[in-house]
């Protein structure tokens, strides 16, 4: 991998990092906000009650204490959520390093003030009801709103916390109340049922905790789905199309060292040396990019890979890092695609007179990720490359543009064999054995 692929790598690492810590902080914000609202509805809903049920109500509590201590702790808790939302937007940072601890410290203080509350009212207005009161479920609200922290721990305090204050609470007040007319055994179904609402509490933070956890995982794995594509994206650079990205992060043994049939293509631009040699780099460097834009989109378009470049050529592959279709026809399109453009473009003059030529061969070859951790390349290597190369430079003798092998040719459709010359057997550079050719009839 080249310093600037891994620079691409641990850059998109850090925005993947950077999108989850956001997803996080707007799970928090979002609760702070359902907290709001719904604790406002509280209101209103009380105040609605109050009014059609105020002599029931002060019958109760024989004061109007209770209804406005309501008031202001849910008037509390939206400031106190309005503040934590302030923090979340301004000091987002502090909020990553310190989240646990916060989270615990959060936590702790909403329960608490909502303990804190039961006991003023019953301490005020001498009646333990309110304990037995709906008032007594907003625990629960705490509770169903803690997954939205994505934290398993943090649910389960929630409702380990709430369960312990509620339950204290109730068990105390409730042993101080006398009611002669009840008697002990309605003392003992009181603290049954103080009890009972204490277990779904716990068990409700419980389950809250699994809930968080699993929507966790979920946002894992399409955080860490995001990153390995990033990771191949980075291990390839612009050498495969986006379908082949996708296929790859299915198909991850793939990459590792196999063999296997691939048809090599190699490409070289005729007369660059002397083009070279006559224009500016500028003009050099435009001239190469109008040819290379063209030559990768076909390449690409054809389930290819670009696997090096060459100066004024290109090493591609068909087949590999994944084998789909008929690789040797996809390379053979691709071939004869490039080569109808570039006499298109010699046609209408946007290019200088410009000719190249293509080798192709279909064998097996050692595929797979070569290298260190700190420098990695996805590397074909074998005898099906060399020949490759052997073929394409047969082009300036022969003064063609396409050539392929017989390999190549036996995996082709037959409307796409008539299209092609074969040739007089020719041994190549290093080879033993007289290599049988075909060549492309540019005359059709």
């Amino acid at each position: 991998m080249k310093r600037n692929d891994k620079k691409d790598l641990k850059s998109a690492i850090e925005a993947t990092e950077l999108q989850f810590n956001a997803e996080i902080a707007g799970s928090e914000r979002l609760r702070v906000l359902i907290l709001i609202g719904a604790l406002g509805l509280e209101a209103i809903l009380l105040m609605v009650i109050y009014f059609f049920y105020r002599q029931q109500y002060l019958r109760l509590f024989k004061t109007d204490l209770a209804f406005y201590a309501i008031l202001i702790f849910i008037i509390l808790i939206a400031l106190y959520g309005m503040a934590a939302r302030y923090f979340l937007e301004k000091k987002m940072h502090t909020f990553f390093h310190h989240r646990s601890v916060l989270g615990y410290l959060n936590v702790f203080s909403e329960i608490t003030l909502l303990s804190g509350l039961f006991v003023f009212i019953v301490e005020y207005s001498g009646q333990p009801a309110i304990l037995q009161a709906p008032a007594s479920l907003t625990y629960f609200l705490f509770i169903i709103l803690s997954t939205l922290r994505l934290d398993f721990r943090l649910s389960v305090f929630t409702g380990t916390l709430a369960a312990l204050e509620y339950v204290a609470v109730s068990v105390y007040y409730s042993s101080e109340s006398v009611n002669a007319l009840s008697g002990g055994f309605y003392n003992y179904l009181t603290g049954m049922q103080y009890l009972g609402q204490g277990v779904l509490l716990l068990v409700s933070g419980v389950a809250a905790g699994f809930v968080a956890d699993l929507i966790k995982k979920k946002i894992l794995a399409s955080w860490k789905n995001i990153r390995d594509k990033n990771e191949i994206i980075a291990l390839f650079g612009q050498q495969i199309s986006p379908q082949i990205a996708d296929s790859i992060l299915q198909n991850r043994d793939k990459l590792t060292g196999s063999r296997k049939n691939v048809c090599v293509m190699f490409l070289d631009i005729r007369g660059f040396t002397p083009f070279v040699e006559s224009h500016r780099p500028e003009e050099v460097v435009t001239y190469l990019n109008t040819l290379f834009h063209f030559m990768i989109d076909s390449v690409m378009e054809n389930d290819g890979a670009i696997n090096q470049f060459l100066g004024d050529g290109f090493m591609a592959t068909f087949g590999a890092p994944l084998s789909e279709g008929n690789i040797s026809q996809k390379a053979v399109s691709a071939s004869i695609d490039i080569i109808q453009k570039i006499r298109e473009l010699n046609h209408s003059g946007e290019i200088p007179h410009t000719r190249i030529g293509i080798g192709l061969h279909y064998g097996e070859a050692i595929v797979g990720n070569i290298g260190s951790a700190v420098r990695k390349q996805y590397s074909i290597t074998g005898n099906v490359v060399v020949m490759a190369s052997r073929i394409e430079q047969l082009n300036k003798l022969w003064h063609t543009q396409l050539i392929i092998s017989e390999e190549v040719y036996r995996e082709l459709d037959e409307d796409i064999r008539s299209a092609f010359l074969l040739q007089k057997p020719v041994q190549l550079k290093g080879m033993n054995q007289p290599a049988t050719l075909y060549v492309l009839n540019e005359n059709n």
